[in-house]
C-alpha cells in the first residue's frame, strides 16, 4: 500500500504534469519529432530483469509515447528501431529483436488505432537484409495504410545513416553511368530523392533518451538543422513528463539556421 507521503508525490505530479501540458500547447509544437529509444537493456539491468524484457517494455513505451505525441499535435514520428551497428549484437538477441518488431507489425494490422486515427507506416532502411518474413509483414503494413495522411510513424530498421548517404551516393552513380542523369543534375534536393524515403521531412527535434548525447548514425543528412534534446533516463521509464519537458526545451530555443 502507497503511503501518504508517495501518493502527495503522485497528485503533485499530475497537477505539474497538467500545468506543463497546458504551457506546451500554448506554442507551436515540431512537427516531426525523430527518436533514439535508448536505454532498453540498462533498464533491464538496473531492474534485474533479462536484457529481452527491456526490450518489451521498450515497445510497450513505444506505443504510450506515440499517444502522447498525438495528443500534443505531433503528426510525424520517426523511431530509431534497429541500427546498422545492432547487427554485431548476439545472434539471439537479434533474433528476438526481428521477431519482436515483426509481432508489433502484425499488431499494427489488427490495431483499430492505425485506422481510427489514419496512421501512415513507413519503414526505411536497408530493408533488403532483414529476414523475410519481416520484408512480408513490412510490405503487408505499409500497403494497407498507404494512403493514410493524418500521423506518420517512420520505423528505422536496418538503418544507419551513413548507409543510407552511401546507397544515395551508388544509386546516383549508377544513373550517370548508364546516361539517365546529368552529374550538372545533383543538388541537394535531387540527392534528397535517393534517400530511403525523399518524401519524408527533415525532423525539427531529435530526442534521445539514457543521457547518451550522440546521434548513433540516425538521420545524419535530415538533421542538419535539428534541435537535440537529451535526456537522462532509459527509454522504457520515460515518463509524459519528460517529454514535455523537452518540447518545452524545443519552444524555448530560437532556429536561426545559420542567420
Amino acid at each position: 500500500m502507497a503511503s501518504i507521503g508517495e501518493k502527495l508525490g503522485d497528485i503533485a505530479l499530475e497537477v505539474y504534469e497538467k500545468i506543463l501540458m497546458d504551457e506546451v500547447m500554448k506554442n507551436p509544437r515540431p512537427s516531426h519529432i525523430a527518436i533514439i529509444t535508448d536505454g532498453n537493456r540498462r533498464y533491464a539491468k538496473g531492474e534485474g530483469l533479462p536484457e529481452y524484457l527491456g526490450h518489451v517494455k521498450g515497445k510497450e513505451k513505444l506505443e504510450e509515447v506515440l499517444e502522447w505525441c498525438r495528443e500534443l499535435g505531433i503528426n510525424i514520428v520517426t523511431v530509431y528501431a534497429f541500427s546498422t551497428e545492432n547487427f554485431s549484437r548476439k545472434k539471439e538477441e537479434i533474433d528476438f529483436l526481428f521477431d519482436l518488431i515483426e509481432r508489433a507489425l502484425f499488431e499494427m494490422l489488427e490495431d483499430k488505432r492505425i485506422y481510427e486515427n489514419q496512421i501512415n507506416v513507413k519503414v526505411i532502411g536497408r530493408i533488403d537484409v532483414l529476414p523475410k518474413t519481416l520484408r512480408d509483414v513490412i510490405k503487408k503494413v505499409e500497403e494497407k495504410t498507404r494512403d493514410f495522411d493524418k500521423f506518420r510513424l517512420n520505423l528505422a530498421i536496418g538503418y544507419g545513416g551513413r548507409s543510407e548517404i552511401v546507397d544515395a551516393v551508388r544509386n546516383i552513380a549508377i544513373r550517370v553511368k548508364n546516361g539517365t542523369m546529368d552529374v550538372k543534375d545533383i543538388n541537394e534536393e535531387t540527392f534528397r530523392d535517393f534517400l530511403y524515403d525523399g518524401n519524408l521531412p527533415d525532423p525539427d527535434l531529435v530526442f534521445r533518451t539514457s543521457g547518451e548525447e550522440r546521434v548513433s548514425n540516425f538521420l545524419l543528412w535530415q538533421s542538419a538543422y535539428s534541435e537535440l534534446y537529451f535526456c537522462e533516463v532509459n527509454w522504457p521509464e520515460l515518463r509524459k513528463i519528460d517529454l514535455l519537458r523537452a518540447i518545452q526545451n524545443y519552444q524555448h530555443r530560437k532556429r536561426r539556421y545559420g542567420h
